[in-house]
């Protein structure tokens, strides 16, 4: 067995997960009602942001959303430039890639209803429980955006 060495820089911790989305303000309002903070917005452009992404000049809009534990953040960004290029929001959830953001929730049941204000639909026609343990379910939101949710049960 391999021991792992332990003297060198790990990661710190996840900072946030980014998702691309066509309808920034709708996307927005549809965190708010699950429960996440608006911490801000900005525009990120120019040729520096290219550097970092590798697509050049590019201007996004973004908004970071914070859950609130504080720990966990989404970065929702909005490409003005250049033109989104490809959509993976209709891939079925055995596509290779990133697929969706799970959120614990208190009451899944209340939480769907709310999200459903927002546009949100369930995947399947259902909440399925898995065991006595949890209750589980994916649901679409704004633009076709995928996210789960699980309320812990007992």
């Amino acid at each position: 067995m391999i021991k792992e060495k332990r003297d060198r820089m790990t990661v710190q911790r996840m900072d946030n997960v980014g998702i691309v989305v066509d309808d920034l303000p709708a996307t927005i309002a549809f965190f708010r009602e699950l429960g996440l903070e608006l911490e801000g917005q900005a525009v990120a452009e120019g040729e520096w942001a290219g550097r970092v992404t590798g697509l050049g000049e590019q201007r996004v809009e973004i908004a970071m959303m914070r859950t609130p534990d504080g720990h966990s953040r989404l970065e929702l960004s909005r490409f003005l430039a250049p033109p989104v290029v490809s959509d993976h929001r209709n891939a079925p959830v055995n596509a290779l890639g990133y697929l969706r953001v799970m959120f614990a929730v208190d009451d899944i049941d209340e939480t769907v209803a709310r999200l459903r204000k927002h546009g949100g639909e369930l995947v399947s026609s259902e909440v399925v429980q898995y065991e006595d343990s949890y209750r589980l379910c994916y649901i679409r939101g704004p633009g076709g955006l995928l996210i789960g949710l699980a309320q812990e049960l007992g």
